[in-house]
Order: structure tokens, then C-alpha cells, then sequence
């Protein structure tokens, strides 16, 4: 938001273009496949989009699909490599990271935040030799990232929930709420809560759910020992 031009203009819009973005790429995307190919018979080690371009006659669909594939997963690990240099940079300006994280380069670059997402990218590189089996790899890695996506979207809506308590007139003036307010906190955060319920049906994904408490307890390390401190020290008010 602070480096968006006219926010309260454009991030609206782009926000509410999300649900729209989603159902066609990729609800509708799932609806075609799931025409031709029954959920049952879709097999995890073959593309069901490169299955239903063969049984359509195109047999170069997989070079396609392999490019079309390799190209969008370079593009979002572009971004996110982006994101949370720029976040990091943010936050030790801030004075809720070590400020090293803080530095810029010649070019004006955040290096040290770029290097240090950098580090943990090639975590998976290395998850991929204490996992060598590719598909059991992946799985453990998304799943991983999914449960870690969920907590943050938790402690999302508890935010949100915090800040209606304590900041009330900040949101009454404010000029983009969100839709349905506390209830619809609540029902998100128990969809998310029913997610976790259902991955841990899958004996997959249950190994990332035993392994994902340990980030929650770095999480809760460092803000008691690191942050909460510092802030108190700056005479910032915590909430």
C-alpha cells in the first residue's frame, strides 16, 4: 500500500479482482478438466492438463504444459524472492529486524534481505537429499507452505479482530472494510481450522503438520526475546 499510487483507489480494485482471478484460472480450469477426466482416475504423477490435451490429439501439449509450468514457477519464485527482500528491508526499518537486513547496495537494492531469502530458497534444494523421492519432496514442501499460509492468515483475522476492539473509530472511518466484519473473521479463521483438520487425514501432508509447530515456536522465541523487548525499548506501544 505505501508504494501504490492512489490506494484507496487501486488497491480496492485490485483486491476484489482476486476472487474473479481465482475462479477463472483456476475453479473453472479444475471444472474443464474434471469434465473429461473423473477425480478418481487423475493419477499425482502425470499433469491433468497434459492428459487432456492427449486425449484432445495435441501430443505436444507436454512440452507446453512443462514450459507453460516451468515459466509460472519462476515468475512466482521471482516475486516472492522480491516480496521478502522488500519485507525485510520494511521491517528492519522498522526496527522489528536485525538492521543489517536494512542495507542497501549501490543499486539500491535490499542485498542482505535478498541473500537471506535466498539461503532459505535453497532449502529445497537441499530437502531434496534427505527426500529423494521428487513427489514426497514436493509434497512435504507445499504442504509446509500451505499450513505456514494458513497460521499467517490466522493471526490475520486475530489482528483484525484485535484492532476493531481497540482501534474502533480507525475503522468506522475506514473506507474499504471488510465484508460481513467480526463474523466473517470468525467463519474464516474455522475454515482455515477445518483445513488443517482435513490435511491431517493425509498421511503426506500430516508430516508437515507434525514439522510446522516448529516454526511457530521460532516465531513465538523471537518475538518474546527480540522484538517485545525492543519495542519496549523504543517506547512503542504493543498490543
Amino acid at each position: 500500500a505505501a508504494e501504490t499510487k492512489d490506494p484507496q483507489t487501486n488497491l480496492p480494485k485490485a483486491i476484489n479482482a482476486i476472487p474473479v482471478r481465482i475462479i477463472l484460472f483456476y475453479v473453472l480450469a479444475l471444472f474443464v478438466v474434471m469434465s473429461v477426466t473423473p477425480w478418481n482416475h487423475i493419477r499425482a504423477d502425470k499433469s491433468p492438463f497434459v492428459e487432456l490435451f492427449l486425449n484432445a490429439g495435441i501430443p505436444i501439449s507436454a512440452i507446453i504444459m512443462n514450459l507453460v509450468v516451468l515459466s509460472s514457477v519462476m515468475s512466482s519464485m521471482n516475486s516472492g524472492v522480491f516480496s521478502t527482500s522488500r519485507m525485510l528491508f520494511g521491517l528492519s526499518k522498522d526496527g522489528q529486524a536485525p538492521s543489517v537486513l536494512g542495507r542497501l547496495s549501490k543499486r539500491a537494492v535490499p542485498s542482505n534481505g535478498l541473500i537471506f531469502s535466498c539461503i532459505f530458497i535453497m532449502g529445497g534444494a537441499v530437502l531434496q537429499y534427505f527426500v529423494p523421492n521428487t513427489m514426497e519432496a514436493f509434497t512435504l514442501a507445499s504442504s509446509l507452505c500451505v499450513i505456514l499460509f494458513i497460521s499467517v492468515w490466522i493471526l490475520i483475522m486475530a489482528c483484525y479482530l484485535r484492532y476493531r476492539k481497540i482501534r474502533p473509530e480507525l475503522h468506522a472511518a475506514s473506507t474499504f472494510k471488510m465484508p460481513g466484519g467480526v463474523l466473517m473473521a470468525y467463519a474464516v479463521i474455522a475454515f482455515f481450522l477445518f483445513t488443517l483438520v482435513i490435511l491431517a487425514l493425509e498421511p503426506d501432508t500430516l508430516k508437515a503438520l507434525y514439522v510446522s509447530p516448529v516454526w511457530l515456536v521460532v516465531l513465538s522465541v523471537t518475538y518474546y526475546a527480540f522484538y517485545k523487548p525492543r519495542m519496549r525499548k523504543l517506547g512503542q506501544e504493543i498490543f
